[in-house]
């Protein structure tokens, strides 16, 4: 080979080289990004799962709500359990709920304020691992007496399907996303508010469904993945290295 081609091999071979490398460094880079953003989203779900309830805000304020600031944020308030369809919504486990870790479904109902509107309620876990309609009906029939309740619970916004996410089952309102806007569509609850409550307390007698408090349980291993980026880039380097100075003494 001559020693002009010699020379734009080992160049087109470096660049790539720098490429690659430039490419590892950056997904490294992005991975501490995302290990920043995840520890200070932990810091302010830790803080807000901790704080005292506080009431539900007024009807006027819904639409001013959003899932940064106020997402999890304890709420107290009463309402009462509307006689209409309940619907499943499917969990293969809960990342915020260390007594929900097998499959199961929760429990959405639609709750009347003394003021006349309606808030979802995620009114717990129900272990229902066929997905049986019946095991629902039986476990929310008790909750529904018409009477009003003092609960306590989380705001939580509505989830969007993904492309894997299975269709309703509308025989069996059975969903697989919370999407509770979506559920209370199909269902006829009419209008109801732009975030749902997932149930603190109260509890069944018999516990079902299961309500419960969150804990935060974020997976947190960016910074593993940033040290393999960086891992790989170095290889490279080193790689090129050792190659380079073996075409220099050959």
């Amino acid at each position: 080979m001559s020693e002009p081609a010699r020379k734009a091999r080992v160049g087109g071979f470096a660049l790539f080289t720098l490429l690659l490398t430039a490419a590892f460094v950056a997904l490294g880079v992005w991975q501490l990004q995302r290990r920043t953003a995840k520890h200070e989203l932990i810091a302010a779900l830790t803080e807000r799962l901790a704080a005292a309830p506080v009431a539900l805000p007024p009807p006027a304020l819904w639409a001013s709500l959003n899932p940064a600031r106020d997402e999890f944020r304890r709420v107290r308030f009463t309402a009462t359990y509307a006689a209409l369809p309940d619907a499943m919504v499917y969990s293969s486990g809960s990342a915020v709920r260390k007594d929900a870790s097998g499959p199961g479904t929760w429990a959405f109902l639609p709750a009347r304020l003394p003021t006349g509107e309606t808030v979802v309620i995620d009114a717990g876990f129900v272990e229902n691992t066929m997905q049986d309609r019946g095991v629902e009906d039986r476990a929310v029939k008790k909750l529904v007496t018409g009477q009003p309740v003092a609960l306590t619970g989380y705001l939580r916004f509505p989830e969007a399907p993904g492309w894997l996410t299975p269709a309703e089952d509308r025989d069996k309102r059975l969903w697989f996303v919370r999407d509770h806007l979506g559920i209370a569509s199909a269902l006829g609850w009419g209008a109801v508010a732009p975030f749902y409550v997932d149930l603190e307390h109260p509890a069944p007698a018999n516990g079902i469904p299961r309500p419960g408090p969150l804990d935060v349980n974020l997976k947190d291993d960016h910074l593993q993945y940033a040290m393999t980026w960086f891992t790989l880039a170095g290889a490279v380097l080193i790689a090129f290295a050792v190659w380079a100075r073996g075409r220099r003494q050959s």
